[in-house]
């Protein structure tokens, strides 16, 4: 699996002390010319390095992974 990734943002938890979502980009997480991908990553303790639970999402599945995450947001209003 490939170490070369970059995080792009991270923020608290909510509803923990110390925990924090990361969201970060990945190439070739799967071996050479494995296409890219978004990986999410939840923390309880806050090692962003270290996640306790990862997503890894494609690129082409962003949008509407956006779209689900909208409507959740919408619900929950």
């Amino acid at each position: 699996m490939s170490k070369d990734s970059k995080i792009l943002k991270t923020f608290p938890l909510a509803g923990t002390k110390t925990g924090t979502i990361s969201v970060s980009h990945i190439e070739e997480p799967y071996g050479e010319n494995s296409a890219a991908v978004v990986s999410i990553g939840i923390s309880l303790k806050g090692d962003i390095n270290e996640p306790d639970w990862k997503a890894h999402i494609p690129y082409e599945n962003l949008s509407d992974l956006i779209d689900a995450l909208n409507a959740a947001k919408k619900e929950q209003a």
